[in-house]
């Protein structure tokens, strides 16, 4: 099963942990429900919709309400270290928690106890300490832009705040901000960097870039990178190769921004629900103009 471990911007949102579903357009977790908006929720309601189309059981979370302060946050690292040890998940994707490289490395220790190790994908906050904390080449998959991965990219910042200005980050400088991250070890097993195109890359080298359709209205939209971490954590707990999966999830989002007729008003919720049909396409198409090399 997969597990999705995160925050919710609210101060009075309790740590909750298990079973999540989507009825009337709202996320519902124990006697808890919250919108489906731009952050974790965006992910998890992407992964949850990209799971019932690949026919696979749902998801559990682990979520607290954590607003900046770190309260949250902290509370949430205390409960994985006494429980995920004895989790049975096959994979689990870390998204936002506020930055504590202590309580990063007690996590992964917990992680290590378990039965069988999981597929590890960590994007947002959670991805920021696994680099600050040297464990980069233990997790499977990171989903980062392109801002981050130019931290990624710096050896020596602390914090992407304190990413170095010779480290461009822009659209033509990612390959070589790819081949950097690797170099200095702070990127996982692969990449997905999302930006105005996707690429998708291993230690060898670019894999694919997915670049169509191209929608710009979707750029000012909040949320959609949260989506692509949704629909590949589902597609690899659906049993895709990491790599493959990538492409595909790339594509899918893509083709669900694009049925959604966005504009600036757009809600992320609004593309979520796009997804099946963008799915049923991408996983039926054969083409590959896209892509660079094949998966």
């Amino acid at each position: 099963m997969l597990a999705v471990v995160g925050t919710i911007p609210q101060n009075n949102f309790p740590l909750v942990s298990g079973a999540i579903l989507i009825q009337n357009n709202k996320l519902h977790i124990q006697n808890h429900s919250f919108a489906i908006n731009r952050g974790t929720p965006a992910l998890i309601a992407a992964a949850i919709k990209t799971l019932d189309f690949m026919g696979k059981p749902g998801l559990s979370a682990y979520l607290a309400g954590d607003v900046g302060l770190g309260d949250g946050s902290r509370r949430l690292y205390k409960f994985l270290t006494e429980h995920i040890g004895s989790a049975n998940f096959t994979t689990i994707t870390f998204h936002y928690l506020q930055p504590d490289v202590d309580w990063c490395n007690k996590v992964i220790f917990a992680i290590e106890e378990m039965a069988f190790r999981p597929v590890l994908i960590a994007d947002a906050g959670f991805m920021y300490m696994v680099k600050m904390s040297g464990n980069a080449p233990l997790f499977d998959l990171f989903t980062p832009d392109v801002g981050e991965l130019a931290f990624l990219a710096d050896e020596e910042a602390p914090h992407p705040f304190y990413t170095r200005g010779f480290i461009l980050h822009e659209e033509n400088f990612v390959p070589d901000l790819i081949k950097r991250a690797y170099l200095h070890e702070n990127a996982a097993r692969y990449l997905l960097v999302k930006g105005k195109q996707d690429y998708i890359t291993d230690k060898e080298g670019i894999i694919a870039v997915v670049n169509s359709p191209d929608e710009p209205a979707l750029e000012p939209i909040g949320g959609t990178g949260d989506v692509i971490t949704g629909i590949v954590s589902a597609l690899i707990e659906s049993g895709l190769e990491i790599g493959n999966a990538s492409v595909i999830a790339a594509r899918t989002n893509r083709l669900a921004g694009y049925h959604s007729m966005p504009t600036p008003a757009t809600q992320v919720s609004e593309i979520i629900e796009h997804i099946p049909r963008a799915l049923e396409t991408v996983l039926n198409s054969t083409d590959s103009f896209d892509i660079l090399k094949s998966v």
